[in-house]
């Protein structure tokens, strides 16, 4: 299968090529720049000029190829309104290139919060979650494209734990020189090894029916548990604060630690046959 994908120097994306590539697809990635195109290369897969403002160039990547992955995301959480338009936009003009194919579209958003507590399945809709991924993409689904939405955990990690929100963590304890959890920590996050995620899209891709899936490896860690690995990696104490103090400690990310957010997997596991094997958050972090 020839796939397009946006983001695809990503941290997610770069495993998702790497896992299509060595299922035998060949794959063409959405490239801006010379050494987006030398990242894509090195790969294993070939370019196409353009970007998520030129929504021109999505369109003409989309129809040159039998299926879409949309991974590309602008994280400016100083803007996140901006970037969820972007997101928007971008997601609409692919859609509209492949109105009446039945191809596949994969669009990655991710899993929502949730009442307190209550854990998160595939069946939940987006609710508050601010990225418009999912809004954009199933409308597209009454229009003859076959729409797959891919949620991965909040907490996306591997090995070298120098991207995404992990690594936004242990930058905080280190500058502030201590690793904070909220009140008694008990409250719990979800998490999943980005080499996992990778398969999941690889699968979800190849299954090609319509579906949400929730890329879930660790469903229920209690904070206080990933605040105490932080500390002993980094070799700085650890420390409860109050709900008042989350947002000045932990920033953007204040809401998302503080919260009792646990997830699931079991429809995704259940559908794809996907069993998460690589190492988890915690083992990550060393604890």
């Amino acid at each position: 299968m020839k796939v397009f994908i946006t983001g695809g120097t990503g941290f997610i994306g770069s495993e998702v090529i790497q896992e299509l590539v060595a299922a035998g697809h060949e794959v063409v990635g959405l490239s801006r720049s010379e050494k987006s195109k030398q990242a894509l290369a090195a790969l294993g897969a070939s370019s196409f000029d353009g970007s998520l403002e030129d929504l021109d160039s999505l369109k003409r990547g989309a129809q040159s190829v039998d299926a879409v992955i949309h991974c590309a995301f602008v994280h400016n959480f100083a803007d996140f309104a901006a970037a969820g338009a972007t997101d928007r936009q971008a997601i609409e003009a692919i859609g509209e290139a492949l109105v009446g194919t039945n191809k596949p579209l994969l669009v990655t958003s991710g899993v929502p919060g949730g009442v307190s507590g209550h854990v998160v399945t595939e069946a939940d809709g987006s609710g508050a979650f601010p990225r418009m991924s999912e809004t954009a993409a199933l409308p597209f689904a009454q229009r003859e494209v076959c729409v797959t939405l891919v949620r991965p955990s909040r907490f996306v990690h591997g090995q070298a734990l120098t991207n995404g929100f992990i690594a936004a963590l242990l930058g905080i304890a280190a500058q502030k020189g201590v690793s904070a959890y909220v009140g008694d920590g008990n409250n719990h996050i979800h998490a999943v090894n980005v080499l996992d995620l990778a398969k999941l899209y690889l699968l979800a891709l190849e299954k090609n029916s319509p579906a949400t899936y929730q890329g879930v490896g660790d469903g229920a860690i209690p904070f206080r548990d990933v605040a105490e690995a932080i500390g002993k990696r980094l070799n700085v104490p650890t420390a409860s604060i109050s709900p008042e103090q989350a947002a000045e400690h932990f920033g953007f990310l204040g809401p998302i630690v503080g919260a009792d957010n646990p997830a699931s997997s079991e429809m995704t596991q259940a559908a794809l046959g996907w069993r998460p094997t690589h190492p988890s958050l915690l083992e990550d972090l060393g604890k």
